[in-house]
């Protein structure tokens, strides 16, 4: 089936919490009859090759010329340790500049003593989980340095503590006991190193930052906080985004959403789109999140020329 959008800027494979191979996931787009997709994979820079019949080629010029697809190249930054869903998508960066080796290195460290730590809670609350479990993934195997959070919330889901990956997030979120934090980069600090290394910066799911927000001492707004992100420098904000089949758990519809993004912010950042795609329904996820779902027309990302440009950078 053909998506509703040709552009999606947001989506994951298993090079972080996906469940397509970069190929699995570019060849899925070409089923959708995408024109510009993006690979933007959690706190890892995104894979600058394939290997197509035994050769290993530059997955851009590939997905381009065999395919008919643009290709962009990005990763998804988890940033403020106390804000939940912080999250910048940027694109055109050196990805071999030394910060994003370093990002690699402090996440990775971060998040595995983290979620190890959420494991133990969990099976001592009555809902045993294996970290052996976790990196099974379902009959995925992963390594540590390759474990996402949503991982541990599909595993709650499977042995029947929840209903669903959403409902187990929604749980350890309120729950104040299970409140085990990994140390992220602050978001300031990920904007003014992706703008030095040549990149773009757009905030995603703006909607999934719950209220009141604590930054830098001071409880705040939402929308303050964005104000704050935009004084640093904060290229785009993600209005078409998926909050129907994920963990928005507020009372507005995607499109009152979209809506209000476009008015609070639409004369100032670029508007974007993304489905947050996961390739979910290969592990029997209801109603799973599709490439192209949410996004934007290809007229609007050819309007960016600075985005679009970057499209071969990188």
């Amino acid at each position: 089936m053909l998506a509703k959008h040709e552009v999606d800027l947001h989506g994951h494979t298993n090079r972080s919490d996906g469940n397509d191979t970069p190929m699995e996931f570019v060849l899925h787009a070409k089923e959708r009859g995408m024109k510009v997709c993006a690979i933007t994979d959690h706190d890892v820079v995104p894979p600058k090759t394939v290997v197509v019949d035994g050769v290993e080629r530059d997955i851009q010029e590939w997905a381009k010329n065999d395919l008919g697809i643009d290709l962009m190249l990005g990763i998804e930054v988890s940033c403020e340790t106390w804000i939940d869903d912080t999250h910048l998508v940027c694109f055109g960066c050196d990805w071999d500049d030394p910060f994003f080796k370093e990002l690699d290195e402090f996440t990775i460290k971060s998040k595995v003593n983290s979620y190890k730590k959420l494991a133990d809670a969990l099976t001592e609350r009555g809902m045993p989980v294996a970290w052996e479990e976790v990196l099974d993934n379902d009959g995925h195997p992963v390594p540590e340095e390759q474990v996402q959070k949503k991982m541990l919330f599909e595993l709650m889901a499977r042995k029947g503590y929840f209903e669903s990956w959403s409902d187990a997030k929604l749980y350890v979120k309120e729950a104040r006991d299970m409140i085990i934090k990994k140390e992220k980069p602050d978001a300031i600090t990920v904007i003014k190193e992706a703008h030095r290394t040549g990149g773009y910066v757009i905030m995603a799911h703006p909607f999934l930052v719950t209220e009141p927000v604590t930054f830098q001492g001071k409880i705040i707004t939402r929308s303050v906080f964005i104000e704050k992100l935009i004084e640093a420098g904060l290229d785009g904000i993600e209005a078409s985004y998926t909050y129907d089949k994920t963990s928005y758990f507020g009372t507005m519809t995607k499109d009152e959403i979209k809506k209000a993004v476009i008015q609070y912010w639409g004369d100032r950042l670029f508007i974007s789109g993304g489905s947050d795609y996961h390739a979910d329904a290969k592990k029997g996820v209801k109603n799973p999140r599709d490439i192209g779902d949410c996004g934007i027309s290809i007229e609007e990302f050819m309007a960016n020329k600075r985005l679009a440009d970057m499209l071969y950078k990188g």
